[in-house]
């Protein structure tokens, strides 16, 4: 199963009760399918970038679940049919963990080889390079 983020966009007008309602629905069609809802967030009312269908502003609510791709087509177009939402958007944010926890493995990996190397030897002064070894510097 891969993992999902699912931000939607509920017109302003629409009752605390839908909202729930409409979250409750989506989420059954995401645990009827065999998926697993791992979050639910309500944002709340904010401002929209531009208008959308004559709205300035929407209730924003992001679901992650884990589900397969039939699952993810079948919840979108259920998005697209319901009269409340104004605008949805799918990420699947799998790849981007598997990508996150991959570089924290070579960082960590670096930073024991740092660790685990022996101090190097202290650098010589800018006057003792371009005077030579045999030369000793000024005081």
């Amino acid at each position: 199963m891969r993992i999902y983020e699912e931000l939607f966009i509920v017109k302003p007008d629409a009752t605390e009760e839908e909202v729930d309602h409409l979250i409750e629905q989506m989420s059954g069609v995401i645990t009827h399918a065999g998926g697993v809802v791992n979050k639910v967030d309500k944002w709340g009312k904010r401002r929209l970038a531009y208008r959308v269908d004559k709205y300035r502003e929407g209730e924003y609510v992001l679901i992650e679940f884990q589900a397969e791709a039939p699952t993810v087509h079948e919840f979108e177009r259920r998005l697209r049919v319901n009269d409340v939402v104004i605008k949805f958007m799918t990420v699947r944010i799998d790849e981007d963990l598997k990508r996150i926890e991959k570089r924290k493995k070579h960082r960590e990996k670096r930073a024991s080889r740092k660790a685990s190397a022996a101090p190097a030897a202290p650098q010589p002064s800018v006057a003792q390079q371009m005077l030579g070894p045999e030369m000793p510097a000024a005081q």
